[in-house]
Protein backbone atom coordinates (compact mmCIF):
# COMPACT_ATOMS: atom_id res chain seq x y z
CA UNK A 1 0.00 0.00 0.00
CA UNK A 2 1.37 3.36 -1.03
CA UNK A 3 1.55 6.05 1.63
CA UNK A 4 1.21 9.52 0.15
CA UNK A 5 2.73 12.60 1.74
CA UNK A 6 -0.41 14.64 1.15
CA UNK A 7 -2.59 12.06 2.88
CA UNK A 8 -0.30 12.14 5.91
CA UNK A 9 -0.39 15.94 6.05
CA UNK A 10 -4.21 15.92 5.88
CA UNK A 11 -4.44 13.21 8.55
CA UNK A 12 -2.18 15.31 10.81
CA UNK A 13 -4.31 18.40 10.27
CA UNK A 14 -1.52 20.31 8.54
CA UNK A 15 -3.46 20.59 5.26
CA UNK A 16 -7.14 20.45 4.41
CA UNK A 17 -8.42 18.05 1.78
CA UNK A 18 -9.06 21.02 -0.52
CA UNK A 19 -5.46 22.21 -0.11
CA UNK A 20 -4.16 18.71 -0.87
CA UNK A 21 -6.22 18.65 -4.06
CA UNK A 22 -4.96 22.08 -5.08
CA UNK A 23 -1.36 20.96 -4.61
CA UNK A 24 -1.99 17.83 -6.69
CA UNK A 25 -3.49 20.02 -9.42
CA UNK A 26 -0.47 22.35 -9.29
CA UNK A 27 1.85 19.34 -9.62
CA UNK A 28 0.24 18.46 -12.95
CA UNK A 29 1.36 21.81 -14.34
CA UNK A 30 4.86 22.22 -12.94
CA UNK A 31 6.02 18.79 -11.64
CA UNK A 32 7.43 20.13 -8.36
CA UNK A 33 7.62 17.98 -5.21
CA UNK A 34 4.45 17.91 -3.10
CA UNK A 35 6.21 19.20 0.01
CA UNK A 36 7.76 22.12 -1.83
CA UNK A 37 4.37 23.15 -3.20
CA UNK A 38 2.75 22.80 0.23
CA UNK A 39 5.35 25.16 1.66
CA UNK A 40 5.08 27.66 -1.18
CA UNK A 41 1.32 27.67 -1.71
CA UNK A 42 0.08 27.30 1.86
CA UNK A 43 2.99 28.27 4.08
CA UNK A 44 3.38 24.80 5.55
CA UNK A 45 6.31 24.74 7.95
CA UNK A 46 9.17 22.65 6.52
CA UNK A 47 9.36 20.73 9.80
CA UNK A 48 5.83 19.40 9.17
CA UNK A 49 6.90 18.22 5.72
CA UNK A 50 9.99 16.59 7.21
CA UNK A 51 7.97 14.79 9.90
CA UNK A 52 5.43 13.52 7.37
CA UNK A 53 8.22 12.38 5.07
CA UNK A 54 9.83 10.47 7.97
CA UNK A 55 6.50 8.79 8.74
CA UNK A 56 6.09 7.92 5.05
CA UNK A 57 9.57 6.40 4.84
CA UNK A 58 9.15 4.54 8.13
CA UNK A 59 5.97 2.86 6.89
CA UNK A 60 7.70 1.64 3.75
CA UNK A 61 11.09 0.67 5.17
CA UNK A 62 12.14 -2.67 6.61
CA UNK A 63 11.78 -2.89 10.40
CA UNK A 64 14.31 -4.78 12.50
CA UNK A 65 15.20 -5.38 16.12
CA UNK A 66 18.81 -4.17 16.38
CA UNK A 67 19.16 -5.92 19.73
CA UNK A 68 19.13 -9.30 17.98
CA UNK A 69 20.60 -8.36 14.59
CA UNK A 70 24.37 -8.17 14.92
CA UNK A 71 25.95 -5.24 13.05
CA UNK A 72 29.08 -5.88 11.01
CA UNK A 73 32.34 -4.63 12.47
CA UNK A 74 33.06 -2.89 9.16
CA UNK A 75 29.82 -0.88 9.43
CA UNK A 76 30.33 -0.02 13.10
CA UNK A 77 33.79 1.38 12.40
CA UNK A 78 32.40 4.00 10.02
CA UNK A 79 31.22 6.32 12.79
CA UNK A 80 32.33 7.29 16.26
CA UNK A 81 30.50 6.47 19.48
CA UNK A 82 29.56 10.10 20.08
CA UNK A 83 28.13 10.40 16.55
CA UNK A 84 26.00 7.27 16.98
CA UNK A 85 24.34 8.73 20.07
CA UNK A 86 24.15 12.32 18.86
CA UNK A 87 22.53 11.43 15.54
CA UNK A 88 20.68 8.30 16.77
CA UNK A 89 22.14 5.97 14.15
CA UNK A 90 23.42 2.42 14.24
CA UNK A 91 25.31 1.28 11.13
CA UNK A 92 24.22 -2.31 10.52
CA UNK A 93 25.91 -3.66 7.40
CA UNK A 94 27.30 -2.86 4.02
CA UNK A 95 25.28 -4.34 1.17
CA UNK A 96 27.40 -4.09 -1.94
CA UNK A 97 28.33 -0.42 -1.95
CA UNK A 98 25.45 0.72 0.27
CA UNK A 99 25.59 1.27 4.02
CA UNK A 100 22.45 0.14 5.84
CA UNK A 101 21.75 2.28 8.91
CA UNK A 102 19.21 1.68 11.66
CA UNK A 103 17.27 4.52 13.30
CA UNK A 104 13.78 5.28 14.57
CA UNK A 105 11.12 7.35 12.85
CA UNK A 106 11.48 10.21 15.31
CA UNK A 107 15.17 10.52 14.44
CA UNK A 108 15.07 9.81 10.70
CA UNK A 109 15.45 13.38 9.44
CA UNK A 110 18.41 14.01 11.76
CA UNK A 111 19.97 10.68 10.80
CA UNK A 112 19.56 11.42 7.10
CA UNK A 113 21.31 14.78 7.42
CA UNK A 114 24.14 13.13 9.32
CA UNK A 115 24.80 10.31 6.87
CA UNK A 116 24.58 12.76 3.98
CA UNK A 117 27.37 14.77 5.58
CA UNK A 118 29.46 11.98 7.10
CA UNK A 119 29.19 8.94 4.82
CA UNK A 120 30.62 9.10 1.33
CA UNK A 121 28.42 6.78 -0.65
CA UNK A 122 24.88 5.52 -0.79
CA UNK A 123 22.98 4.71 2.40
CA UNK A 124 19.61 3.24 3.18
CA UNK A 125 17.73 2.99 6.44
CA UNK A 126 16.03 0.24 8.36
CA UNK A 127 13.69 1.25 11.13
CA UNK A 128 13.20 0.31 14.75
CA UNK A 129 11.64 1.85 17.84
CA UNK A 130 13.57 4.25 20.12
CA UNK A 131 13.88 1.75 22.99
CA UNK A 132 15.37 -0.96 20.79
CA UNK A 133 17.72 1.58 19.19
CA UNK A 134 18.86 2.86 22.60
CA UNK A 135 19.44 -0.67 23.86
CA UNK A 136 21.47 -1.53 20.76
CA UNK A 137 23.51 1.68 20.97
CA UNK A 138 24.29 0.77 24.59
CA UNK A 139 25.65 -2.55 23.39
CA UNK A 140 27.64 -1.41 20.35
CA UNK A 141 28.59 2.16 21.31
CA UNK A 142 28.52 2.23 25.13
CA UNK A 143 28.82 5.64 26.76
CA UNK A 144 28.57 6.35 30.46
CA UNK A 145 25.19 7.82 31.37
CA UNK A 146 23.52 7.08 28.03
CA UNK A 147 20.90 4.38 27.55
CA UNK A 148 17.49 3.80 25.97
CA UNK A 149 15.90 6.35 28.31
CA UNK A 150 18.16 8.99 26.76
CA UNK A 151 16.58 8.38 23.37
CA UNK A 152 13.05 8.22 24.73
CA UNK A 153 13.53 11.64 26.33
CA UNK A 154 14.74 12.99 22.98
CA UNK A 155 11.91 11.48 20.90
Amino acid sequence: MQVRLGDLLVARGVLSEDQRQRILHAQQHNARPFGELAERLFGVDPSHIEQAWAAQYARLAEHIDPRVTIPSREALELIERRQAWQFRVLPMRIDGHELVVCTAEAFLARALRFVGWRISGPCSFVMTDPIALGDALSIWYPMAGLDARTLIAAA
